[in-house]
């Protein structure tokens, strides 16, 4: 692997959250150019460790990407308010999956889910407490 390669995925692995390519190019700017960070991106989306999704957020850009840990995919949940990610967990629903597989006879072979709302954190201030009345 690449220099290049090895600093994304080490940056990704620390963060630990979907970052943006932006993001990525910043924090990798002495080892790399942009071209480099979006080629050396869907490298590793290829070898399966790194991962994507688009999100739709006016605040912070839309493709997101994160380390995809033994190839174990992962569910996130998007803060409306401070554009915080939060880690769900392994994705539990393969076994639905499956099962719309056996009844509709479709393969299905990905799936992207996340969810957007408000963090608790943003739940307990002032401001938001009013916006969710």
């Amino acid at each position: 692997m690449t220099k290049a390669r090895s600093k994304i995925l080490e940056v990704l692995e620390k963060e630990n959250k979907p970052m943006t390519a932006a993001d990525l190019a910043a924090g990798v700017a002495s080892f790399c150019d942009t071209a480099t960070v979006y080629r050396s991106l869907h490298f590793l989306e290829e070898h399966g460790l790194a991962d994507s999704f688009v999100l739709y957020c006016s605040a912070h850009g839309t493709e997101r990407y994160y380390v995809s840990h033994n190839a174990v995919h992962r569910h996130w949940f998007h803060c409306e308010v401070c554009h915080k990610f939060i880690d769900m967990g392994s994705c539990t629903i393969a076994p639905m999956l499956g099962e719309v597989e056996r009844e509709t006879g479709v393969l299905i072979h990905t799936h992207t889910l996340y969810t957007t709302g408000i963090c608790p954190q943003c739940q307990q201030e002032p401001k938001t407490t009013a916006k969710l009345n």
